[in-house]
């Protein structure tokens, strides 16, 4: 016979993260690693404003209430933009639909949580380069190994279109070269692609592999000084780096 106590919060909250997640649905480890961090801001700010620790929290607390109040917090004191606002609330809602199919006894409770809405917000018209101002970025010395590596860098952004976690995720194996020359991209989601590369940035990544010869196919192609890949803030930084020296050339970068 089933019994009839319900789930704790803490029962629910481990199985959604590694039943659910994990085996049933086979999310990436970004995906589970971004809810993750979704239920550790709530759980943090359960503690400070319900006075509850993460083992005595109850699902009933997650009330629309609660979670109203926790968004205006993220957006309040954490300064997240609407759109992290919205990843976050995305994660709880997935949790309050996995957990009304466990805890009946609290349906009525996650129906007004879930009814919750995201925020809407203006998506800002994403400006260009015109080419001139393009290779005037991409005119990186290649004196240096930085100097070579941030070259290539901005040449595969340009070259593929691709998104910084995408390329800063290249790995030597993903490069094929020959008569035509292509490179594999990881994206979001575990979704994958293959774009050609031009002549020239094939020529680029030989001349680069040149310097670099002791990658194997698994090490990333763009690599920081200790060998490990590059993260989004290190490609922001770079990319800041270039664009201001080529504002010498092209002032209006200044303000890019």
């Amino acid at each position: 016979m089933r019994s009839s106590v319900s789930p704790t919060f803490g029962g629910l909250v481990q199985e959604f993260f590694t039943d659910y997640m994990v085996q049933q649905r086979a999310l990436s480890p970004c995906t589970v690693a971004s809810y993750r961090d979704a239920f550790l801001l709530m759980l943090h700010f359960a503690e400070q404003h319900l006075g509850k620790s993460p083992s005595a929290l109850q699902l009933a607390d997650i009330d629309a209430k609660f979670l109203a109040s926790f968004l205006e917090h993220l957006e309040r004191d954490r300064h997240n933009t609407v759109r992290s606002r919205n990843i976050r609330l995305a994660a709880i809602r997935s949790f309050l639909r996995f957990a009304a199919r466990r805890d009946l006894s609290n349906l009525r409770v996650i129906e007004q949580a879930l009814a919750v809405p995201m925020k809407r917000f203006d998506r800002p018209m994403i400006g260009f380069l015109s080419r001139e101002q393009m290779l005037a970025v991409m005119d990186i010395s290649t004196a240096s190994w930085l100097g070579h590596r941030d070259r290539l860098m901005v040449t595969l952004l340009y070259n593929t279109g691709a998104r910084v976690s995408e390329i800063v995720g290249v790995r030597v194996g993903d490069v094929i070269l020959g008569p035509i020359s292509f490179i594999h991209l990881h994206g979001k989601g575990r979704k994958q692609r293959s774009l050609p590369l031009w002549k020239s940035t094939a020529r680029d990544i030989r001349d680069w592999l040149g310097r670099n010869p002791q990658p194997t196919e698994r090490s990333p192609l763009l690599p920081t000084r200790q060998g490990n890949a590059m993260n989004r803030a290190t490609v922001c930084q770079r990319l800041k780096l270039a664009t201001k020296a080529a504002s010498d050339r092209h002032p209006e970068l200044a303000n890019v």
